[in-house]
């Protein structure tokens, strides 16, 4: 039989093989497709969710364990059986009482253990290495290389914002209103997601990293204080003073939408300073205004993102 057996595991039908992290805080599950990613042989993973780094051989899934362990049960039974069929014997009685003995082997086949890989919730090609994985949720390391997915998570929600504005774009009156006003709210959670997460991911390098795993985005310019404050940078550089003013403008009207019933109140007036907005009068939102703040969040995510990752 030789002195090692190998068993191959089956990808599930889009082609990806899961994974299940070793750390016993963990133990999150992931799925990666093989052939994509980084060229090489033993090569080390990263857990998606905590970043725990080991060997491949690391990340092998409690049911693939049992599965690998049932075939090679079953293997080893069976060639064990094979070996004592050859004791088999049959002698016919003999003698003046008519006495025989005989042995048969009898061996009943091991059953395999079944196993389905998880369905996950979100589907990620990393833009660093090209690698294919699922995890659940949205945020999370790549496997191979290890980059971040915030940066990209925040790319893909952008765009599917771009895409309700050019449904809107083909609507009269109220509802391609509704859609445009949609598109905001859309762009500020996203950013706001994508901002706590960056910033707990780079938590360790601030200088309160507590502080730095719950930074709000929310509100915008007490974000830009607090991140200068925790990490000594300033995400919004890359803006003109006017860009910047059209960012805090959006994220206040944001406010007014989720939580004013898009109705002006004196907080908006005094946080924006806006001469044309009237007090207790709607809010106006235009799609045009929507899609700068979406190339806007474009640099604030790259100047976030790409500053926290050269701090040493």
């Amino acid at each position: 039989m030789g002195n090692s057996f190998s068993v191959p595991l089956r990808p599930d039908e889009k082609g990806f093989l899961g994974r299940e992290c070793p750390n016993l805080k963990c133990e999150g599950y992931f799925k990666l497709k093989p052939g994509t990613g980084l060229p090489g042989k033993d090569l080390p993973c990263h857990c998606p969710y905590c970043g725990t780094t080991e060997g491949t051989n690391k990340f092998f899934t409690k049911e693939q364990i049992e599965y690998a362990k049932s075939v090679v049960l079953a293997r080893v039974t069976e060639a064990v059986a094979k070996d004592l069929k050859g004791l088999e014997f049959s002698q016919a009685p003999v003698g003046p009482f008519g006495l025989g003995i005989s042995m048969k082997i009898e061996a009943k086949p091991v059953p395999i253990f079944r196993y389905r890989e998880k369905r996950l919730e979100t589907e990620v090609v990393c833009d660093k290495c090209t690698l294919e994985y699922a995890i659940y949720g949205a945020f999370g390391f790549c496997p191979d290389c290890r980059a971040h997915n915030s940066r990209q998570i925040l790319g893909k929600n952008l765009d599917l914002c771009e895409k309700l504005l050019d449904v809107a774009a083909t609507l009269d009156g109220e509802l391609g209103q509704h859609l445009v006003d949609n598109a905001l709210e859309d762009c500020v959670s996203a950013f706001d997601g994508f901002g706590r997460e960056t910033c707990r991911v780079f938590a360790s390098k601030a200088k309160e990293p507590a502080k730095a795993e719950s930074v709000s985005i929310q509100n915008i310019a007490g974000a830009r204080k607090r991140i200068l404050d925790l990490f000594g940078l300033d995400f919004a550089a890359g803006l003109t003073p006017d860009e910047w003013r059209k960012v805090r403008f959006a994220f206040e009207k944001r406010h007014l939408l989720a939580h004013k019933m898009r109705v002006i109140d004196q907080e908006y007036l005094d946080a924006t300073g806006e001469p044309s907005a009237k007090l207790g009068k709607f809010v106006s939102i235009a799609a045009a205004e929507v899609s700068e703040l979406m190339d806007q969040l474009r640099v604030l995510g790259a100047g976030l993102y790409d500053q926290l990752a050269k701090i040493p």
